[in-house]
């Protein structure tokens, strides 16, 4: 639950230490279906802090935002149920645990004169939100695509394993 003390920590909601050692039992899960609970449960800890940010965030940031995770939340659930490679499950998790609300807190640790619409800190966050999304669909595509390629390649093989020999026996 380190990652759900980073979220609270995002915008002061710190969840009390009790509650979540009765949430983790005595040994927490591990392997890849415990790590893409957490990564979907950092998710929701970041959908929750953005609300929560409410007012501190111009309109046009909680958008991009919004439209960041319209990405990642189908993506993550495809990964869940498909699976994708090692490489791109650690790029989703820091995504949604590391670049995503890294920028965010810092820009709302920002004094209210520096979060205005039209502000430097506010055009280099617009900014590093741009490349994010930009990273997001390239990584939707990868996972999505990987799974086409791999379909293909299974159905080459298939193709060369159960068709007709080109050379048959005790014909001249």
């Amino acid at each position: 639950m380190a990652i759900g003390r980073f979220f609270g920590s995002l915008f002061g909601n710190t969840p009390e230490p009790a509650a979540e050692l009765a949430q983790q039992g005595d040994q927490p899960p591990s392997g890849p279906d415990a790590e893409h609970r957490e990564t979907v449960r950092s998710l929701v800890n970041l959908r929750t802090a953005v609300r929560r940010a409410g007012a501190a965030l111009p309109p046009m940031v909680s958008s991009m935002v919004r439209q960041i995770d319209d990405i990642l939340a189908p993506l993550l659930e495809y990964v869940g149920s498909n699976g994708a490679s090692t490489e791109q499950r650690v790029l989703l998790n820091a995504i949604i645990t590391n670049y995503l609300p890294t920028p965010l807190r810092a820009y709302v640790a920002l004094n209210d004169r520096e979060r205005t619409d039209d502000s430097e800190a506010t055009a280099l966050l617009v900014e590093q939100l741009t490349i994010l999304e930009g990273i997001a669909r390239d990584l939707e595509n990868q996972v999505r695509t990987g799974a086409i390629a791999e379909l293909s390649t299974h159905g080459r093989f298939l193709d060369d394993k159960f068709s007709p020999s080109s050379l048959t026996f005790g014909e001249q």
